[in-house]
């Protein structure tokens, strides 16, 4: 069975909202307590962007284009955020001395938080939990850690 440690941060997020958490239970009952929360204004790339994809003209065949395609400001935003958020764990994690960590967060966010993570997160990270609960109340967060458990 999965437990969580008592003094726990519990980061729960996604390319546009994160969670701060902390268990202020022990590890046989969760009481998740929330410490920040972050959110993003991420517009779908249609708003973010005006301009049609560019065109490049081939030299090696003259009168023929190709089309280039269109940058998904969108996606660039949330690989951003996910930056973000990172930094902001290492000064919680540093700043409360927390002992473990758990992330929860889709498969791409996840990905993202990997490379961004400072060793010092890595260090102290006991799970990771591959969905995406940001939707969730913090109570049916608490649910899904103790049914679920790490992947």
């Amino acid at each position: 069975m999965f437990r969580i440690p008592r003094d726990a941060l519990v980061f729960v997020g996604d390319g546009r909202k994160a969670l701060f958490l902390r268990n202020a239970g022990d590890a046989l009952s969760l009481d998740l307590k929330t410490e920040k929360v972050f959110e993003d204004t991420n517009p779908m790339t249609r708003e973010q962007g005006s301009d049609r994809p560019g065109r490049v003209i081939e030299p090696s065949f003259p009168g023929r284009k190709s089309a280039v395609e269109q940058t998904d400001w969108h996606d660039i935003e949330e690989h951003r955020f996910a930056r973000t958020v990172a930094e902001a764990m290492e000064q919680m994690v540093r700043t409360s001395k927390a002992k473990a960590v758990v992330v929860v967060a889709p498969p791409k966010t996840l990905a993202d938080l990997r490379s961004a993570f400072h060793p010092e997160v890595k260090a102290r990270i006991v799970a990771e939990i591959n969905k995406d609960l940001t939707k969730h109340s913090v109570r049916e967060i608490e649910k899904h850690l103790v049914s679920d458990g790490p992947t």
